[in-house]
């Protein structure tokens, strides 16, 4: 049936309707031949399990004020390939005005503002208070990258974090975490196959005092630095930019808790190229005064994967944290990634009445 599919107009091929995922070796044989007209704005409600009358279904539940259609082409990633329209319809004031192409990030990669794959963050020309299960917003990609988790266990009583690392390359996935005093570095697992330590040696957790800093690279040590002289989280970021991995241009992704009377604040940091070129820093800082119980906000590096890594978008994700103790909710996390490019997982709980912490790590080389 794909044969004759494929040769019905000699030419290009439209899966409007088609209702099928075409395989690898099917759409290859057809590179930038075939079109789809997705029923939304990609990415949002997009990728595996995302057809039909579903996506149509999960805009409702999800409560974006302006939904669309995406004219793109077919690759081997579900609605995953290059994009060559989009419209918008719904609330006129919103982002995706009728006729107008929806937002890209600096790097003109697709702004990410409402779930891909079960993935999330504000709704699209509004805000809304969807929360996403930790398996829905960690596991929403195979390749989220880095990720920080930032929030209060359901019962108000606990701050909540993780930090976790994912690795394709042979040199990326030779690492494990180890504590060091109260924060924690990476290392090397085997240390005669580490080829370069750039940018996969660091010290992802600091503690000053009562101030717990989490971060996906050396940034650590400039907030620490600028902390103990007087400066801020927010004026210590400031001087960083993304790494300089072209052409993906990682973001730097930073969080920053501050514990006091019985609570905390949450101060969170994504620094990423404003340009494909990475000639321009976007630099994006939130504050948070007050996290409600049961939840946690969600920061990565990648919203998933292509040629080059699409750079996290939008604000931080809002993810349902579950009942339960730390073995439990480390176990969610850890469940929720790739189990063939997870890496290390680290998460921590402090009793915000006592100080209490307790601490896991996970590695899969160990």
């Amino acid at each position: 049936m794909l044969g004759n599919f494929a040769r019905a107009r000699c030419g290009d091929a439209d899966l409007a309707g088609f209702m099928a995922i075409l395989s690898k070796e099917f759409v290859q044989n057809y590179p930038d031949r075939i079109l789809n007209v997705h029923p939304s704005l990609i990415p949002a409600f997009c990728g595996k399990g995302f057809y039909g009358l579903h996506v149509h279904e999960a805009a409702l539940a999800y409560g974006v004020k302006v939904t669309g259609a995406t004219v793109h082409l077919v690759n081997e990633i579900p609605d995953g390939g290059r994009i060559l329209l989009q419209k918008g319809r719904g609330d006129r004031a919103g982002r995706h005005a009728r006729g107008v192409a929806a937002p890209r990030d600096g790097a003109g990669r697709m702004a990410a503002s409402a779930p891909r794959g079960g993935n999330g963050g504000q709704g699209i020309g509004g805000k809304t208070m969807q929360k996403l299960t930790i398996a829905q917003a960690v596991g929403a990609t195979s390749y989220p990258g880095r990720g920080i988790l930032a929030g209060k266990t359901p019962d108000g009583t606990r701050l909540f974090l993780a930090y976790f690392i994912m690795g394709r390359s042979v040199n990326s996935r030779n690492r494990v975490f180890v504590e060091d005093g109260e924060g924690l570095r990476t290392r090397a697992f085997d240390p005669s196959k580490l080829s370069d330590p750039s940018l996969i040696i660091y010290a992802p957790v600091r503690v000053l005092g009562n101030r717990i800093i989490v971060t996906n690279g050396d940034q650590t040590d400039t907030v620490f630095e600028a902390l103990q002289n007087g400066g801020t989280f927010v004026s210590a970021l400031k001087t960083r930019t993304f790494e300089p991995d072209a052409p993906n241009f990682t973001p730097r992704i930073s969080a920053m808790a501050t514990l006091e009377n019985g609570d905390f604040s949450l101060e969170m940091s994504v620094l990423k190229a404003a340009n494909a070129e990475g000639k321009a820093a976007l630099k994006c800082f939130y504050a948070y005064d007050g996290v409600e119980a049961g939840v946690a906000c969600f920061i990565h590096t990648y919203t998933g994967d292509g040629d080059p890594l699409p750079s996290f978008a939008g604000e931080p994700e809002r993810v349902s944290l579950p009942e339960g103790c730390i073995n439990c909710l480390t176990e969610a996390v850890w469940n929720a990634l790739d189990r063939e490019n997870r890496v290390s997982l680290w998460t921590r709980t402090i009793d915000l009445r006592t100080g209490e912490v307790r601490t896991r790590i996970v590695n899969a080389n160990e």
